[in-house]
């Protein structure tokens, strides 16, 4: 966020004090929203239902490595000092299991099973994972055929983002202009002080919820304050991927000996498929029960990590982990942009944190694209 740009357009952000953080509780709800956000949860920062602002993590901060993630405790008051926890938006919109129909024999029937939703504001969403959610709307709402399911679970949301004041040691959405400041995807926007909250909407429906709560406007101080935060958040930041142009370059170096050295590290066990908030591969099967006379279409996510990812006929396109990894790295970073005009990567750094031996993507890509590197 920056002091400018907010007081333009949508006009000038409100001061919520941190003590009065409940009415924004108040207002969604009279509003007939449930309010989902961030809580502690198997040791992360996951999101779930709220019952109100008690319920939201105080003092709570992350040390994020490669292959690493650990919550540390203090004694600060702030609620969103953490970067982020293993999922984002993702699951909320694309299920990781849901049928798709169901058909029956005696009658023939077949008929489509939509999910049940309700209004849901999500709280506490990072700039990279507004950028990934848009990667899913392009591939899921696509004008002429939209997801059905994917459509209704989206359509339910109210997204709330909230500024990253503070960047986990393998975060790198600046260099990938996802972050750290809030920038587009959502419906209201927040930035923590330590007295409290800047508050502004982006959205109509945004709009219904700030007016409720009219709020004083913030003052230049505090507008000051959040945007040196944002921008020491992106200075922090010790990793980087290269420009797009770049990455194209990956599709040159396919026999670069360098995939070989990934491949002996890499368990191919789908972990940074599974994390990643942009990735939407999945797999349908037609599930027949035992009586056989019912039967349904069942969607789930599925990675190029897996064996039968690329199984084409009776042979596997990618029959080894080197071929899954220099997929799924060359595709996301290099085909998603002849696809969808950027990189399928937002920076959140996730893939790195998650994955079990801690394979840092940003590297190996600059050791592929390293010139002079030698090619196999």
């Amino acid at each position: 966020m920056n002091a400018q740009t907010h007081q333009t357009g949508r006009g000038r952000p409100g001061f919520l004090p941190r003590s009065s953080l409940g009415t924004l509780f108040t207002a969604l709800s009279e509003a007939g929203y449930r309010v989902y956000g961030p809580r502690i949860h198997d040791g992360a920062i996951q999101f779930g239902p709220l019952d109100g602002a008690a319920s939201l993590p105080v003092g709570v901060t992350n040390d994020q490595q490669p292959g690493h993630y650990r919550l540390q405790f203090g004694d600060s008051q702030r609620l969103f000092d953490w970067n982020h926890g293993p999922q984002g938006l993702k699951p909320l919109c694309f299920a990781p299991r849901e049928v798709l129909w169901q058909e029956s024999t005696e009658p023939f029937t077949l008929e489509r099973t939509l999910p049940q939703v309700a209004a849901t504001a999500v709280l506490g969403v990072r700039a990279c994972d507004l950028a990934a959610l848009a990667i899913q709307d392009h591939h899921f709402l696509l004008e002429m055929r939209p997801d059905p399911h994917y459509q209704q679970r989206r359509e339910s949301l109210l997204l709330i983002g909230v500024d990253c004041t503070r960047s986990a040691a393998t975060c790198f959405c600046a260099s990938t202009g996802d972050g750290p400041a809030l920038a587009s995807g959502f419906d209201i926007g927040m930035g923590e002080l330590d007295e409290g909250f800047l508050i502004w909407h982006q959205s109509d429906k945004g709009r219904v919820i700030t007016e409720k709560l009219a709020l004083p406007s913030a003052s230049e101080v505090q507008l000051e304050s959040m945007l040196q935060a944002t921008t020491q958040a992106a200075r922090e930041q010790q990793r980087h991927l290269p420009e797009s142009e770049a990455l194209l370059q990956l599709y040159k170096r396919l026999d670069h000996g360098h995939w070989d050295l990934v491949a002996e590290r890499c368990l191919s066990c789908g972990n940074c498929t599974a994390v990643c908030p942009s990735c939407f591969c999945y797999q349908s099967e037609h599930e027949m029960a035992l009586t056989g006379d019912t039967a349904e279409m069942v969607r789930s996510w599925d990675s190029c990590f897996s064996p039968s990812h690329s199984d084409m006929g009776h042979f596997q396109v990618r029959g080894n982990i080197k071929h899954r990894y220099r997929q799924w790295l060359t595709h996301k970073l290099a085909g998603w942009q002849l696809q969808q005009r950027r990189t399928g990567c937002t920076g959140c750094g996730r893939c790195i944190a998650w994955c079990p031996v801690g394979i840092d993507l940003t590297r190996e890509v600059m050791a592929v694209l390293e010139e002079g590197s030698p090619d196999v």
